[in-house]
This record gives structure tokens, C-alpha cells and sequence, in this order.
């Protein structure tokens, strides 16, 4: 095996944390001697052992000399968790091989630092590209303090999210929806729109089983949510909270018997500030945050130039009518040259339907 074969292993491993680790970032670590692996980990859960820890703890063998890959820069300070670079260095390893650098101010070189003081080899940005994808949400997060924000909507091939009547089940095939299911898995939160609650009275679970619950949130301005829809009424039992610009005691008082936690935000134009929200909720630890919204809320986070990912589902079929909606709705750009620029990172081919994955790379209406 090369050096390429044992980073890409520390990658896979990393991928195993999908879900889990928010807001820490996902972390895979191979340690090779004497051309064999002999040590392997990845960061599991937010506030267990990191992926060095968990891969040197595991082993039995001396690692006197070995070859650490990492995907990420090591930590260098007490989290919940102790500093993985002294560990390195206890157990004698002589070279560290690095993928990514880490952001955090708390490590930011410092864990690269430490270990070159003491005598180890550290090569960094190996396969970095490779590595990097694997963490945009934590760099985004741990840079603002604000999540990082992915937009998903599903449409038909002539850009319908629903028919005129409102019906809007199945657009998407069954391979496609299990894809976002794992994609609710994968954020810390899940938002829409009250006119999304209004007309489909969601639930808004991730359905895969053992999967890790998203916060589910509404961006509901005049406190209009209905206290027998689903959201509501099942808040007991999934973490609900309901973004609001509205202050009225009474009304927000209805809510926290059923467990239903209100956030009233700062108003823009009679609207929740969905700035003002994006702050509140990095405050909260919410790293990331899935936007399922209807196309009102997917104009309004575009406009506010919140949203940094797109993930646009099309389906093999055509509704037509003018007045079925489109996924983004509101007003619109009125000039063609501020329409907002969208970089592909991948597509997909998932059972009959196509996913585009798309970077957002201007906020253009601010």
C-alpha cells in the first residue's frame, strides 16, 4: 500500500462519523509500521475520543517509529477531550502525515507546531482537496459561529416543486427521498416555512432507523403554526423549536406545555431576521442547518444571503400550469446579471431522478 492507499483509508473511516460528531468535525487516522496498519480510528461521537485516540488506545503494538495519516491537524488543547498531539508524541511516532489544517483558532498550526518541536516529521496537505470535503460544515461553523447552510428543494423537469392543485407527493422517486433522509441525518437542524406546515403538516423525522434526530425548526414570523399539527404536537419527543418575530406572550405561552421552545428573533420587514436567527442558533451549537422550506423562505434565505449549498433534486417528469410553484418563489432579481452564481460540485444519477450538488458562490441580494 502507498501513502495515497493509507490516507484515503483514513478518509473512509472518517465518513463513518457522518451524523455524529456535529459540531466537531469528521476525523480518520491510520497508523502504519513496518508497511502493515496497524492502528485505526475516527472520531465517533461529539465528546468521545478523537480519531488518534481511539486508533492509538485500541492498539497493542509498539508504536515506536510509525507513520500517523490523519485527515485533519491534530488538536493541540484540552476540549472535552484531551490534546491528541501529545499522545502522538508519548507513543514515539516519528512522522505525522496531514491532510487538512484546522481553522479552529485553538489549533490553527499549533498542533503541526508541537509536533515538530518534538523531533516528529510532519508533512501537511496531503490529498488536502480530498480532506477538505470532508468538512465544510465545521469550517464554515467554527470560522462564523453561524451555520452552515444547505438548501434542499425537488422539482419536476420543468421546475415544478408542485402541481397547481398543491400536491406535491412523490415527486422524487423512493432511491431519492432515502438520500435525503440520510442527508437529515448528516445536519444538526432542519428548517421550513410556516406555509410549508400549513400545507403539509410535516414531521419532519429522519426515518432511517438509529439515525440521529435534526433539530426541527419553523421560521414562522406571526406565530401562525396550528397547536395540532404534527410538529407541534410530537415536540416532546423531537427537539422543536419555532423562530418567530412575534412577542405576544399569549400566543407564545400556547407552546411550552406541548415542548415546544419559541425564538423570537429581530424583525426585517415584518419578517423573522433570518441573520438575527442564523446568530441565535450558532449560539445554540447548531452547526448546520438543512432548509426544506417552501419557496417564499427559499427566496428569503437567498435574498439574505444565508444559503451555502444547494442540493437540487430533478425528477423525470413534466406538471406545467402556471401557477404551480417554482422553488423559489418572492419577488425575484429584477437584472439577469445579479442572479445568483452556483458553482456544480457533483451530479448524481439516483434511481430515475437526477441530484445536482451546487456551491452558492455570491449572496447577491445583500
Amino acid at each position: 500500500m502507498t501513502d495515497l492507499d493509507y490516507m484515503h483509508r483514513a478518509i473512509s473511516l472518517a465518513k463513518q462519523g457522518l451524523g455524529w460528531t456535529n459540531p466537531n468535525p469528521l476525523v480518520g487516522c491510520v497508523i502504519v509500521k513496518n508497511n502493515q496498519i496497524v492502528a485505526e480510528g475516527y472520531h465517533e461521537k461529539i465528546g468521545s475520543w478523537h480519531a488518534e485516540r481511539n486508533a492509538i488506545l485500541n492498539c497493542q503494538t509498539d508504536l515506536t517509529g510509525a507513520t500517523a495519516y490523519i485527515t485533519l491537524e491534530p488538536c493541540c488543547h484540552h476540549g472535552r477531550t484531551p490534546p491528541c498531539s501529545t499522545l502522538l508524541i508519548e507513543r514515539g511516532i516519528k512522522k505525522v502525515v496531514i491532510g487538512s489544517r484546522d481553522p479552529n483558532p485553538l489549533v490553527a498550526g499549533q498542533g503541526a507546531a508541537q509536533l515538530r518541536q518534538a523531533g516528529i516529521n510532519v508533512v501537511e496537505d496531503f490529498l488536502k482537496a480530498e480532506c477538505d470535503k470532508l468538512n465544510p460544515i465545521f469550517f464554515h461553523y467554527i470560522q462564523t459561529k453561524r451555520p452552515y447552510v444547505l438548501m434542499k428543494y425537488a422539482m419536476t423537469a420543468d421546475g415544478k416543486i408542485a402541481t397547481h392543485s398543491g400536491q406535491s407527493k412523490w415527486i422524487t422517486g423512493e432511491q431519492a427521498r432515502a438520500n435525503v433522509q440520510a442527508t437529515r441525518h448528516q445536519y444538526s437542524a432542519i428548517m421550513v416555512g410556516i406555509e410549508t406546515v400549513l400545507a403539509d403538516d410535516p414531521l419532519l423525522n429522519c426515518r432511517i432507523p438509529n439515525a440521529k434526530q435534526p433539530i426541527r425548526i419553523v421560521c414562522d414570523s406571526q406565530l401562525r403554526t396550528p397547536l395540532e399539527c404534527q410538529l407541534v404536537q410530537t415536540a416532546k419527543e423531537y427537539h422543536t423549536i419555532i423562530a418567530t418575530a412575534c412577542d405576544d406572550l399569549q400566543k407564545i405561552e400556547r407552546f411550552q406545555p406541548l415542548g415546544v421552545r419559541i425564538l423570537v428573533c429581530k424583525a426585517k420587514n415584518k419578517r423573522v431576521d433570518l441573520h438575527d436567527l442564523l446568530q441565535k442558533l450558532g449560539e445554540m451549537q447548531i452547526d448546520s442547518l438543512l432548509l426544506e422550506g417552501g419557496s417564499s423562505l427559499n427566496f428569503s434565505a437567498l435574498e439574505s444571503g444565508i444559503v451555502n449549498r444547494i442540493h437540487c433534486y430533478i425528477a423525470p417528469k413534466l406538471v406545467g400550469g402556471k401557477q404551480a410553484k417554482t422553488p423559489i418563489g418572492g419577488q425575484g432579481i429584477n437584472d439577469i446579471a445579479n442572479a445568483v452564481k452556483l458553482k456544480l460540485i457533483s451530479s448524481e444519477l439516483i434511481g430515475n431522478d437526477i441530484l445536482l450538488d451546487y456551491e452558492v458562490l455570491n449572496p447577491p441580494f445583500r
